[in-house]
C-alpha cells in the first residue's frame, strides 16, 4: 500500500483526473462562486463555506469573516490552511453499483492565512469581493464606498497560495443516461 503521507500536498492520486494547465486553476479558481476554507484549532478541524476573491497579480485569495469567531481563533492560533473549490457535473449511472459516478472539476489551495491588518490592503480585498459578486454596481456612484466603521466590524484574510492542484472527471457528451442532479425532483 501506497504512503500518501509521503507525497506532496498537492498530489492528486488519480492522475488521469489531474489537471496541471495552471490557467485553468485560474480560472475556476475566478469562476467559482464560494470555497471552503478549512481550519485547525489544537486537534480539531473546521470548516467553513465562505465567498472569496482570488487575486491572481497577487496569487492570493482573500474573503472575510465576522470581526471575532472561530475561523479568525483558528487562524491566528495556526496558519496553515487549505481551501477548496469545485463544480459538479452530471451525474452518470452504471449497470453496477459501484460503477455509479459523477462529473466534477475542482480547484484545492494549500497556503498561510493570515489577518489583513493595513487598512489599504483590507479596503482592496473587501473591494475585490465586491467587483466579484456585484460587479454591475460602483462604490461612490450605486453605494457608499468601504468606511472605517465598516472595517472595524470585519475580518479580511490573506491566503497566501503556496501550493495547488487541479482535478476534473468528464465522461463523454452522449454518455447513456447522464442527467445533472436537481435538489427538487
Amino acid at each position: 500500500m501506497k504512503d500518501h503521507t509521503a507525497q506532496p500536498f498537492n498530489h492528486v492520486r488519480r492522475r488521469d483526473r489531474a489537471v496541471e494547465d495552471e490557467a485553468w486553476i485560474r480560472a475556476m479558481l475566478h469562476r467559482a462562486p464560494f470555497g471552503t476554507l478549512a481550519t485547525v484549532y489544537e486537534e480539531q478541524p473546521f470548516v467553513n463555506s465562505n465567498l472569496f476573491v482570488f487575486d491572481e497579480v497577487a496569487r492570493v485569495i482573500y474573503m472575510h469573516t465576522a470581526r471575532t469567531g472561530r475561523t479568525r481563533t483558528n487562524v491566528e492560533q495556526n496558519d496553515r490552511v487549505c481551501f477548496s473549490v469545485s463544480e459538479m457535473g452530471r451525474l452518470l449511472p452504471a449497470d453496477t453499483a459501484l460503477g455509479f459516478s459523477v462529473e466534477y472539476a475542482g480547484v484545492t489551495v494549500f497556503g498561510r492565512a493570515s489577518i489583513v491588518t493595513d487598512e489599504t490592503e483590507a479596503k482592496h480585498g473587501l473591494q475585490l469581493l465586491l467587483d466579484k459578486y456585484f460587479p454591475h454596481l460602483q462604490p461612490g456612484k450605486d453605494y457608499r464606498p468601504i468606511t472605517p466603521e465598516e472595517l472595524a466590524c470585519t475580518t479580511v484574510y490573506r491566503i497566501d497560495i503556496e501550493q495547488w492542484s487541479g482535478k476534473q472527471k468528464e465522461a463523454e457528451a452522449d454518455f447513456a443516461g447522464a442527467f445533472h442532479y436537481a435538489s427538487n425532483p
